[in-house]
């Protein structure tokens, strides 16, 4: 049971009360001003305390927030997925590291100041920032360092707390007290900060290289293609991109030739390379490794960061014998039998395809194998995918899972793609799944070693490129049209 302290006994910088704004440009510039002094107040306490100074009492500073007061229904464009209340009331969310999310901040408080007309506020709430969330991106503290102290940090400084870090909000359980301001952001700050640390810890890569459009996978083949095709760009001037970003945080930029890779490095458990653009409208590739587990762990991260769309590649059993190896699959439904998010998103919860996301997938297939109409149904076959959580299912009673399959219609099947569109879904995050079949074992025809081999050669150059490509289009939308209306329930926060 945590100790409760008064007032009296915390040293705190002095208060920010709100201030009212009809500019989001210097509304975002606060939040950045309070975010900036309270986390700097908190490092020089804790720099003092490693150098032995006493503190009197304990230590705390909080997170920027920012509220809207809307009083009447505002006639609002129908048509608008985001950026506006559901009804009247106070509204507030706290914000962490502004400047990394500055332009999320001024589209969003933007959208709110043009479409309810009335100014927001900015000042200081009273959620502690933990001492663990104050330290800039790429901070190392000495684990010796920590050792020396006199008294345990949590009797100094405010820690994680994981009672109010939770997706309350997103999965529709948030329940406010009498008087407390409904929620403003689909995610609270501390939420958002405990986010931002396992992305760092997962990817090997900074928080802030990561791009709106992300592309899943689960085979190293197409990290390999992916990484020589950005280097060759980067080699050759960048084209729209201007830097490859790899694990470590390693840069090369536009016009450099990127210098090999160091065999002895130890990848992450999920490493991210991203082909970067100024915009952060470029792409980024996530090597999520094998099972729904993964996934859902990942989407549960990158989520924070509001991406544009995401979308998984990978391989997957075909289950219908008219099916080839190599021919696509793109989901437009989905079987969830993988039961990871089953707590949080309902199995009876149907995941609906995007027409948007869909769209742009098949029209990058067309593109990139040359093929449309009557014909492109030769290599592409849409339908509804069955992601399940045992990799040898094959092992089981035959006779129950062609059955399921039978009455789902289930045309695929795979560990990772339902997770992640369900996830996507959940986050309100445009989502979809563009697979290959890479065996039938229900036909008997299983890879072998040569066959494998020669399968992937061929087929993820080819894969690849449609995912990058569909995700250019998606790029070329704008952002209230590709976040679709579909994501949004009937009591939803105004920010994205």
């Amino acid at each position: 049971m945590s100790a409760v302290y008064s007032a009296s006994h915390f040293h705190r910088p002095p208060p920010v009360p709100f201030a009212r704004f009809d500019n989001a440009r210097a509304a975002v510039e606060r939040l950045i001003e309070i975010y900036d002094r309270n986390t700097a107040f908190l490092r020089e306490a804790f720099r003092q305390v490693l150098g032995g100074q006493e503190q009197q009492g304990r230590v705390r500073a909080c997170y920027p927030a920012i509220r809207i007061a809307v009083q009447t229904y505002d006639p609002i464009d129908s048509r608008l997925s985001y950026g506006h209340v559901a009804e009247p009331g106070q509204y507030q969310t706290t914000i962490t590291q502004p400047a990394l999310f500055r332009d999320y901040l001024l589209e969003q408080i933007g959208l709110l100041l043009q479409n309810h007309g009335v100014p927001v506020e900015v000042g200081e709430s009273d959620m502690p920032i933990p001492l663990h969330f104050a330290f800039p991106e790429g901070t190392y503290v000495e684990g010796e360092h920590l050792e020396r102290l006199k008294r345990p940090l949590r009797d100094l400084f405010d820690v994680p707390d994981l009672a109010v870090t939770d997706d309350a909000i997103v999965n529709g359980s948030w329940r406010g007290r009498e008087g407390e301001p409904n929620p403003l952001a689909p995610f609270t700050a501390t939420r958002v900060d405990y986010s931002l640390h396992r992305l760092q810890h997962y990817t090997a890569t900074a928080p802030s290289h990561f791009q709106n459009f992300v592309l899943f996978t689960n085979y190293q083949f197409y990290v390999d293609e992916f990484c020589a095709r950005a280097r060759e760009l980067m080699a050759k001037g960048g084209g729209d991109y201007d830097a490859l970003i790899e694990p470590g945080n390693r840069v090369t930029r536009r016009g450099e030739t990127a210098a090999p890779p160091d065999p002895a490095q130890r990848l992450p458990q999920m490493p991210a390379y991203h082909l970067t653009r100024p915009d952060h409208s470029g792409i980024t590739l996530v090597n999520i490794g094998v099972g729904p587990s993964n996934a859902k762990t990942i989407t549960d991260h990158i989520a924070v960061l509001r991406p544009h769309a995401w979308l998984m590649l990978g391989h997957c059993a075909g289950l219908r014998d008219s099916q080839r190896l190599g021919d696509y699959v793109l989901a437009h439904g989905y079987v969830r039998d993988d039961h990871v998010l089953d707590a949080d998103l309902p199995t009876w919860v149907p995941v609906p395809p995007l027409a948007e996301v869909q769209v742009a997938l098949e029209q990058a297939v067309q593109q990139v194998a040359g093929l449309s109409g009557w014909d492109l149904k030769r290599i592409m076959r849409t339908g509804t995918v069955a992601t399940i959580d045992n990799r040898n299912w094959e092992l089981r009673d035959q006779g129950e899972l062609v059955q399921r399959f039978g009455q789902s219609r289930a045309i695929a099947l795979d560990m990772e793609s339902a997770t992640i569109a369900a996830n996507g879904f959940r986050f309100r995050v445009p989502y979809g799944t563009l697979l290959c079949v890479s065996d039938k074992p229900l036909h008997g025809e299983l890879k072998l070693p040569g066959m494998a081999s020669a399968f992937y050669r061929r087929q993820v150059n080819q894969h690849l490129e449609i995912g990058i490509r569909a995700l250019e289009l998606l790029r070329q939308m704008p952002p209230e049209r590709l976040h679709s209306r579909k994501l949004r329930s009937f009591m939803e926060t105004a920010f994205q």
